[in-house]
């Protein structure tokens, strides 16, 4: 891969993880103990009522799902970036083939070539 087009897909990557990290730091905090992970904040007030108790359970629910989908992103983000400053970004992780450029382009986290992602 030329060099010109992997620091192109590096700084992509770069700006992706900026955004997952904003996204994320808008309403989850930063594991100090585990690599890449968050935890959601629980704002619960005591003298709540009932209705509202039940709003905010719902609402950090949904919290928690969102917070585990930007994780998982993240922590593609972070491999992909990981490959790059260590050799083997590009390369299938299945069939050890290179993933085509226009896959990179559109999903620079790739780990699977289009065939071997499509035989899945």
């Amino acid at each position: 891969m030329e060099k010109k087009v992997l620091s192109q897909l590096e700084e992509k990557l770069r700006q992706e993880k900026s955004t997952l990290e904003q996204e994320l730091e808008s309403f989850a905090t930063k594991d100090k103990n585990v690599k890449d992970n968050w935890d959601v904040k629980h704002a619960s007030a005591e003298d709540t009522d009932m209705e509202e108790k039940a709003d905010e359970m719902e609402e950090y629910d949904n919290l928690l799902s969102l917070e585990h989908s930007l994780e998982l992103k993240l922590k593609e983000v972070n491999e992909a970036l990981e490959k790059i400053k260590h050799g083997g970004y590009g390369t299938c992780e299945k069939c050890g083939k290179e993933i085509e450029l226009e896959r990179l382009e559109a999903y620079p986290e790739a780990k699977l070539c289009i065939g071997c992602n499509e035989n899945k």
